[in-house]
């Protein structure tokens, strides 16, 4: 039936064109915008899911940062006990030059000095950002340091952060009062009093550090005792510089870890929210011939109404 009041066939060519421009709109938009998924009302699902994970990704970015910071801090810790082991190298050298017969102790003294001078320097400027893991004052003693190496969210949503722990006990170098004095029994290895094992299994204990050493008027024996206590000295500082030499490499495996976990997430979030280009360049050459077919058909809709009016002549 032809009617001049209702054009059946323009009223459906007009709402697939409206269908096909609201397609075409949709695939612009991706194509501009690189997204599939841009807002929840695209799909909501995946929409929260990136949101959520490029917020634990920005998290990670920061605890990437904190792993830079430990890793420096860790670095100037283990220098200055590196460093500090070749200038106790260089006490047990006097200590040992010492030892002959004929030498003037009081030059030797002298330069030994010095040396305790050297190595209190090398243990106050070992310090990164505040953090001196070497240093110990009645303020500032030595503890448990907290290095935030992960954030971590589990399946039920909740968050936490994964430490990475070193007690600066272990790494202390020297250890002062209120005063600025020297503490002889705690854990600074140059500023507390030596000891050393015996031959016979026993433990000698020595009334003086290394920084408090004075050979000038030590008998041989004396310095034979001097010499065992440094050389123990020497040995626990190497081991304290192993201590941190290892948490250094932990360090920088966690933060390749971390790095190569963001990449993942990236990756992932990629996967859920971008748009496929070559899909959508493909979709929108598709539509764009659809919508050329939509206008033509809907001009022929139109002009079937005007062949009525050749009825009437």
């Amino acid at each position: 039936m032809a009617s001049i009041l209702t054009n059946t066939a323009a009223i459906a060519a007009l709402s697939t064109l409206r269908s096909i421009n609201s397609e075409m709109e949709t695939t612009q938009n991706r194509i501009s915008s690189g997204y599939k998924v841009q807002n929840a009302s695209d799909n909501a699902a995946y929409w929260s899911i990136a949101t959520t994970m490029r917020s634990d990704s920005k998290a990670l970015g920061t605890v990437q940062d904190a792993l830079g910071l430990g890793a420096a801090t860790t670095d100037v810790a283990y220098t200055a006990l590196q460093s500090s082991i070749k200038v106790v190298d260089e006490i047990k050298s006097k200590i040992t030059a010492a030892s002959q017969p004929g030498v003037d102790k009081d030059k030797v003294q002298k330069e030994i000095t010095q040396l305790q001078n050297q190595l209190t320097s090398i243990a106050k400027s070992a310090s990164f950002s505040g953090e001196n893991w070497v240093y110990h004052t009645a303020s500032a003693g030595a503890g448990n340091q907290a290095i935030v190496g992960s954030f971590n969210r589990d399946g039920q949503g909740n968050v936490s952060l994964t430490t990475l722990n070193y007690d600066t006990t272990n790494s202390s170098l020297i250890q002062v009062d209120t005063a600025g004095a020297n503490v002889t029994n705690g854990n600074g290895l140059l500023s507390k009093n030596m000891s050393f094992t015996k031959a016979d299994g026993t433990t000698q204990a020595l009334t003086y550090s290394v920084l408090s050493l004075n050979i000038t008027n030590m008998t041989a024996g004396e310095l034979s005792s001097a010499l065992s206590g440094v050389d123990k000295v020497i040995k626990d500082m190497t081991a304290s510089a192993a201590d941190v030499g290892s948490i250094n490499s932990r360090i920088d495996m966690q933060k390749d870890f971390v790095s190569d976990l963001m990449d993942s997430i990236q990756k992932g979030v990629g996967k859920l929210v971008d748009a496929d280009m070559n899909e959508e360049s493909t979709r929108l050459k598709a539509l764009q011939t659809q919508q050329q077919l939509g206008i033509q058909a809907l001009s022929i809709a139109n002009n079937d109404s005007q062949s009525i009016l050749s009825l009437f002549r």
